[in-house]
């Protein structure tokens, strides 16, 4: 179905502008996060890559530069498997930076082998949500006073086989790569879902999204069948430039402005899982997070 519909559908595009804007994407060294950077820098955004590895950033800047014609590019580590690596970063950024318009949540990992970070928590699940989650609070000051702002997070159809597991949300039990991945992009969906309601009149919105199936960087731990698979299908997938759409359509699009909590596909709204739209699930994540990452956001 989607490579039809990447084959019929018109692409969105939009000349808006974003002069005097900055733009924080996190693991935009690659893939769709370093094509949603060109594209931010093009419309005279200022951006920020925030990236593990600098001498990968350091490139993708010098990258993104020279597709935009945009200077007001920089680079700056973060690492999200590692609590104190997100505090110098964020502790930099409010320091440093008087505003934020938009957050891009886009880092992830991806069906690794089983892993914990600095801090204790499975890999898929400690990257793509528990840090993401710390570093939205971290910041989450600096974008209110930056309204109109927007935080983007960058899920998965993945989602919709995933369920969160709030006894054993590090997969100790037992380890499942495709679950604990299925999972953390669910938590990706409640986590947009939950902020937007705490955001509600701060003129702050929250997106998550579904960037479709893309050939990246991310495939490196699929096993042989698996890779032989991708290949069979990448004349259907999308490439990184048509991946990072949906990404850039909920960042700039203004007719999103008043929308806030929803799950996007393809440059539109889309059906998220029953699990995705469940409040009560949301707010257990929500504590359980903040219990876990020893933060208080109310």
């Amino acid at each position: 179905m989607e490579a039809i519909r990447n084959f019929f559908s018109t692409p969105w595009s939009s000349d808006q502008r974003l002069e005097d804007q900055t733009v924080v994407i996190t693991g935009a060294n690659t893939g769709i996060g370093k094509e949603t950077a060109i594209d931010l820098a093009k419309r005279g955004a200022r951006v920020i890559i925030a990236c593990r590895d600098m001498e990968k950033a350091q490139e993708a800047v010098k990258e993104v530069i020279t597709n935009s014609g945009n200077e007001n590019v920089v680079c700056m580590k973060l690492d999200l498997s590692d609590i104190k690596s997100i505090r110098e970063f964020a502790e930099a950024i409010n320091k440093d930076e008087p505003k934020l318009n938009i957050l891009i949540n886009n880092a992830g990992v991806m069906v690794c082998p089983y892993g914990k970070t600095a801090d204790g928590f499975e890999m898929q699940i400690g990257v793509n949500h528990m840090g993401h989650f710390l570093l939205t609070h971290l910041l989450i000051d600096l974008i209110k006073r930056s309204a109109p702002a927007r935080i983007v997070t960058v899920s998965s159809m993945a989602h919709s086989w995933g369920s969160i597991n709030l006894e054993d949300i590090n997969s100790e039990k037992s380890y499942d790569k495709k679950a604990a991945y299925s999972q953390s992009k669910l938590a990706n969906v409640l986590f947009t879902r939950s902020l937007a309601k705490k955001l509600e009149g701060t003129g702050v919105t929250t997106y998550s999204l579904h960037p479709g199936v893309v050939q990246t960087d991310l495939w490196r731990h699929l096993n042989g069948p698996q890779q032989f698979v991708m290949k069979m299908v990448s004349p259907f997938t999308k490439t990184s430039v048509q991946g990072a759409q949906t990404t850039i359509y909920c960042a700039v699009e203004p007719k999103l402005e008043k929308e806030s909590g929803g799950y996007y596909s393809d440059c539109a709204p889309a059906n998220c899982s029953a699990a995705g739209k469940d409040d009560d699930l949301a707010q257990k994540l929500w504590e359980l997070s903040c219990r876990m990452l020893s933060v208080t956001w109310d």
